[in-house]
């Protein structure tokens, strides 16, 4: 089914969808801004093992996050939760938050509203050449060059990809 839009909406089928890589991970985007006029985005994203989001507070989006595939870790503030197929988790704006997959293959819905994020996505992300995971990442991204472009997409990213500072030992 291809993206029909009409006065009531639209809809995408599977395989449909903008795809990126983005610091190793796989992200297709279900609905973009354009489609909401930046009222709501959301992602189908697909991780391996240990690998998922920097430590990041979002200034005005809400985020949430609903496991398809494999199982997550998702961090919102100090509290770890623990994410299997059919759980959901929300980070709130204001509070710091991440998430990182605990399976190879992972795939976790993602909602954000409003939509800031996906500047975020297109300026570090490269559209992706086929429906797969990226490579592995060869070493750590360049964290001053994200942290630029997350503050213009209005998040601040306060950590590396994995558990928040302080809770380093809690990464399964």
């Amino acid at each position: 089914m291809s993206a029909v839009e009409t006065k009531h909406g639209f809809a995408r089928g599977p395989g449909e969808g903008e795809a990126h890589w983005l610091l190793g991970m796989l992200e297709v985007v279900k609905v973009c801004g354009a489609d909401t006029d930046g009222q709501f985005g959301l992602l189908e994203v697909t991780v391996r093992a240990g690998e998922g989001s920097p430590w990041h507070v979002h200034r005005d989006e809400d985020e949430w996050f609903y496991v398809l595939e494999g199982e997550f870790t998702v961090w919102v503030g100090d509290t770890k939760h623990s994410l299997t197929p059919g759980s959901f988790a929300f980070g709130p704006k204001g509070v710091p938050h991440t998430f990182y997959g605990e399976t190879d293959g992972a795939k976790v819905l993602i909602g954000l509203l409003p939509f800031h994020f996906e500047p975020f996505l297109r300026e570090v992300g490269e559209l992706a050449s086929e429906r797969v995971l990226p490579p592995p990442l060869d070493g750590p991204p360049d964290m001053p060059r994200l942290m630029a472009i997350a503050d213009r997409a209005g998040f601040d990213i306060l950590g590396p990809p994995g558990p928040p500072p302080g809770h380093a030992g809690s990464h399964s």
